[in-house]
């Protein structure tokens, strides 16, 4: 991970400097993997994020204001307890120790003063957050690990904390370039110079190691006995130079971007090693780079540890109907070979002279198709030849109609597959709580979830989502199918132009025109949006569809947000988060 001992250092030295004898206000906990300490200083008061979040575990200070929930865990109420009023005394790291030590001076129940500390354990998986009291002994966990859990080290109330198995690794701070070398030359085998620093370096992440093996080969892999005496001096001059940069904490907050904006790694050190396939830029400070590198991430994790009620009703109820959908199309298909039994029908009604009673086959001519050879035709021996005749008249007639009815019913089972595709759409999109009780609404409302007896569903408290076009049109967009709704046939004028991208589940957009005539940076602006948020939006190209709402209709019986259009035109348009926020609406 790219949140290695050396980063960290550069946090540390942040957090210091930022909030130094700042006071914890108030501390929440978001989820079960995330504390929030809130720390107040003279200068202003500072959100400190502490996410033990397995694959994006980190601290930092965080412009995001989680949502809490109602009743707060055992652990942040401990907290709350404990840390409440007390002080930021200073910041400790072992080493390049992926571990910081949070001490807090306070006072305990007796009105004695104490110290407590925090130790924020960035390990992947094996992320903590651990209160400390002391005397060294462990207060409580995030995680607590017992022996069933590990055969090393506990982490249990009562039980004295300890480091973490240390690794035979190099530090920067302690070991010259010499001696670092001289652990890379006694590496076995013929190894990758990346992964060799990986392996003899503490605290540096992978991409630090590529980096210095992208300076020393100006950018071309090599392993360790490829290397020339050149080359071993080129790294010793970079690792002295990487050594500095952590010894006296100067490096820069650097992230790398692909094209299309998605961040790709992060760095002390400006990044080189991607070249013309990623955009690299420094941040304001080092907090910043992690808010905004993890932050979608961690929302999306979020909300789908919330939404799991109604992921599991959505999928519950697309598997039932992929299902019915399946067997009726089995059925469908045999119903097409109806016409055979028509067919038997007239021959027997043909043959009756011939056939007797008691019969369970008989052999006849297929006048039905010219040149074709004798049919056999099964007959039931307990009836009479007019009754068998009768008998396969009544299949023909069932199946005719069962066809009639399959075809009406898979219709409405596909556009209810539809529907369901609609609000797994939206909930991918969902950003807080209150867009999943608009959901949990919409769905109880249509009746995939059941409303408790005495309980009265609340309205919809959000409106569509705002934002105007560089020339100066509003734009509007829903958040879910009901939004959806309201907006196109309540809210938007007749002349109004709608967008929705072109087979894909997306939100409903409308540009207001208020009498002038759309302009294309308008067009272009809404069907941008229109792309963004929807099912399209990792795409970079998004078909979006677009019209006159008067050309906009609602079947009858049809369900939120869905809707038939004609007139309309297609445009193309490339999603992007980016551009959608700065045309967000101040």
């Amino acid at each position: 991970m790219a949140l290695d001992g050396a980063f960290l250092r550069h946090l540390k030295r942040e957090i210091e400097e930022t909030a130094a004898g700042a006071r914890v206000d108030k501390i929440y906990q978001p989820n079960r993997e995330e504390i929030l300490l809130m720390l107040r200083t003279r200068d202003g008061a500072f959100r400190l994020l502490l996410s033990a979040r397995a694959d994006s575990a980190r601290i930092h200070f965080t412009r995001h204001a989680p949502e809490n929930p109602k009743e707060p865990p055992m652990l942040c109420m401990l907290l709350r307890k404990k840390l409440s009023g007390a002080r930021l005394a200073g910041i400790r790291q072992p080493q390049l120790e992926r571990l910081l030590f949070l001490d807090f001076d306070t006072v305990n129940e007796l009105g004695d003063a104490v110290r407590l500390t925090v130790a924020m354990e960035v390990m992947g998986r094996y992320s903590n957050i651990i209160l400390i009291d002391g005397d060294g002994a462990i207060v409580d966990a995030l995680r607590r690990v017992d022996a069933g859990m590990t055969s090393g080290r506990l982490v249990l109330p009562g039980l004295p904390y300890r480091l973490p198995p240390p690794q035979d690794k190099l530090c920067l701070l302690s070991s010259g370039r010499d001696e670092i070398l001289a652990r890379l030359r006694a590496i076995p085998g013929d190894m990758e110079l990346s992964k060799a620093l990986l392996s003899a370096l503490q605290g540096v992440s992978p991409v630090v190691c590529r980096e210095l093996a992208f300076l020393t080969g100006h950018g071309k892999e090599m392993t360790l006995r490829a290397m020339t005496p050149e080359q071993w001096d080129r790294l010793a001059f970079f690792l002295e130079r990487v050594s500095g940069t952590v010894g006296d904490v100067s490096g820069a907050p650097w992230i790398a971007r692909a094209s299309d904006g998605k961040p790709l790694d992060f760095s002390f050190l400006r990044i080189g090693q991607y070249g013309s396939a990623a955009i690299v830029r420094q941040e304001e400070s080092f907090s910043a780079l992690l808010d905004d590198f993890y932050e979608e991430r961690d929302r999306i994790a979020r909300m789908k540890v919330r939404s799991q009620d109604l992921l599991r009703v959505l999928t519950n109820a697309s598997d039932r109907l992929s299902r019915k959908i399946n067997a009726q199309r089995a059925e469908l298909e045999q119903c097409a070979k109806r016409d055979i039994l028509r067919i038997y029908g007239d021959l027997i009604n043909a043959n009756l002279y011939r056939l007797e009673k008691g019969w369970s086959s008989a052999v006849l001519e297929n006048f039905y198709e010219e040149g074709q050879p004798n049919i056999t035709i099964t007959l039931d021996p307990t009836l009479s030849p007019a009754q068998n005749a009768q008998k396969y008249y009544k299949e023909y007639r069932k199946q005719r109609t069962a066809e009639e009815i399959l075809t009406v019913q898979i219709q409405r089972a596909e556009h209810e597959l539809a529907y369901l595709d609609t609000v797994f759409e939206e909930l991918s999109r969902a950003a807080d709580e209150r867009d999943l009780n608009e959901i949990r609404e919409e769905l109880a409302g249509e009746g995939y979830l059941r409303v408790q007896r005495g309980t009265k569903r609340r309205s919809a408290v959000q409106g569509p989502m705002q934002f105007e076009s560089s020339d100066g049109f509003r734009i509007l967009v829903g958040r879910n199918n009901s939004q959806n709704d309201l907006l196109t046939l309540r809210q938007a004028g007749k002349n109004d132009l709608w967008f929705h991208t072109k087979n894909i589940p997306g939100s409903h957009v409308v540009l207001f025109t208020q009498g002038r005539e759309a302009t294309p940076v308008g067009i272009a602006q809404a069907a941008l949006l229109a792309a963004t948020y929807s099912r399209g939006r990792e795409s970079s190209n998004v078909a979006v569809d677009y019209t006159l709402v008067r050309n906009v209709s609602k079947p009858q019986g049809a369900k939120p947000g869905m809707v038939i259009y004609v007139k309309n035109k297609t445009v193309f348009a490339e999603p992007s988060r980016e551009a959608a926020e700065k045309m967000r609406a101040k």
